[in-house]
Formats: structure tokens, sequence, C-alpha cells
């Protein structure tokens, strides 16, 4: 995608979308359950504090990796070969950036409806329950949250919280709006957007997002800010006493 992006050719051959499009559903949707994962994670630290490293043990946090990518993979085989069995028009220009799959049904010239029944109810099992499931998890930890006295204590096993949950309203807001149904007004004039939110805005953020509650990221950020700051300002005072 990014090749395409960059050079003046932006078109992609046809082996090179399927493989775009099984290798962009496997790690969207493994990213999906994961977010799941780590609000389980975060309701165990909080909720369950005691038993922790008991309950989180290193056997089940491979299963779960395991499971996340299980799905993926799933996942991306079931839709990929859906999509790719469509009959697609003669004009092939697709009105996105990548290969995915609401695009591709947009493309075709067929009846969809084969598709669009599995990737609506895929879309609700992936998207929908999942952030029922956090939901969920996070009501749990509210409830915690009120039951610990400290301050300092609640106010510490809230920092764990916002990252997690800007995360998973970027990611499952956007995605749902473009994959539960395709053909839809909104998915169809602003899919692009959506799609570049999830796609490329969402990754880009993660690392910002998870280690900007780390002191030491922190400090580095403020003093790479400073220094950016302090340069413009001297180049700024060069410019006047040189036009001066």
């Amino acid at each position: 995608m990014l090749s395409n992006l960059w050079g003046p050719d932006k078109s992609i051959t046809y082996t090179g979308c399927a493989i775009q499009l099984y290798a962009f559903l496997c790690v969207g949707v493994t990213e999906g359950v994961m977010l799941v994962v780590m609000a389980f994670d975060r309701y165990v630290a909080i909720c369950r504090p005691l038993h922790y490293t008991v309950i989180m043990s290193r056997p089940l946090c491979w299963k779960l990796v395991l499971m996340a990518w299980l799905c993926g993979l799933l996942e991306s085989v079931t839709q990929s070969s859906l999509t790719f069995q469509l009959p697609f028009c003669a004009h092939h220009g697709l009105d996105d950036f990548l290969c995915e799959v609401p695009a591709l049904i947009r493309l075709a010239c067929g009846d969809t409806s084969a598709n669009k029944l599995p990737m609506s109810i895929t879309s609700v099992l992936l998207t929908i329950l999942p952030m029922v499931l956090i939901m969920i998890s996070y009501g749990f930890i509210a409830q915690s949250l009120g039951k610990i006295l400290s301050e300092e204590g609640r106010q510490k096993a809230i920092a764990t919280c916002p990252s997690h949950l800007t995360m998973v309203l970027m990611f499952f807001g956007t995605v749902a709006m473009v994959y539960t149904d395709p053909k839809n007004q909104l998915a169809s004039k602003h899919g692009r957007f959506f799609t570049f939110l999830y796609a490329l805005v969402t990754p880009l953020l993660n690392p910002l997002i998870y280690t900007l509650r780390n002191k030491e990221v922190k400090g580095a950020l403020l003093r790479l800010l400073c220094k950016s700051v302090s340069t413009k300002m001297r180049s700024f005072e060069l410019g006047g006493s040189r036009r001066s």
C-alpha cells in the first residue's frame, strides 16, 4: 500500500490485491481480538490484583495470543475467499487506497448478498460483541475503583485505562461503520476516511498512546519538543537580525 501511495503508479496486480486483502484482514482481526484480551488483562489487574500472576499465567497468555491470531487467520481466509469469487466489472478502479472487502464488494457487478450477509454477521461478532465485552469489563473495573480507599491507588489504576479505551473507540468505531453495511451511504461516501483512520492513524498512534504513560518516554518527548521550539526561536531571531 505504501509503495502504491508513494510512487506515480497507483495500480496493483490481482495477486498483489489478494495478498494485501489476506494480510490486512488477518492482522486487523487479530488486533481487534487483542484489544479484548487487553481489557481482560486490565480487569484482572484491577479487580483481582492478588490473583493476577496466577490467572494471567504464561500458558494462558500464549493461548490468548494464539486464539487472536487463529481468529484473524480464519476470518481472513473466509472473507477473502468469498470476496474473490465475485464477478468484477470491466473497469477495475477501486474507490479506496488499499484492497479491502467493502471496496471490492462495491466494485462487483453481480449479486453481493451472499457476501454482505457473512460480512455483516462477522462484523457484529468482531466489532459489536468485542465492544460489549470490553464495556462489561470496564463496568466491573469501575465498581472496583469505587472500593479502593487510597486516592493514589485509585489514580494509578485509572491511569492504565484511558489509552486502551481510546484505541477501542478509534478502532472498533470506524471498522463498524465500514464493514457492517458496505453499500450504505455513509460507508460509500466516507469509507476512505474511515479506512484511513483504522488502517493508518490507529497503528501510527498505538506506540504513542501506549507508551506516553512511561516517565522516560514522557521525558524524551518533552526534551524533543523543547529542542524543536528552541531551534525555531533561534532561526526566527537570526532571520529578524538579518532583516534589520
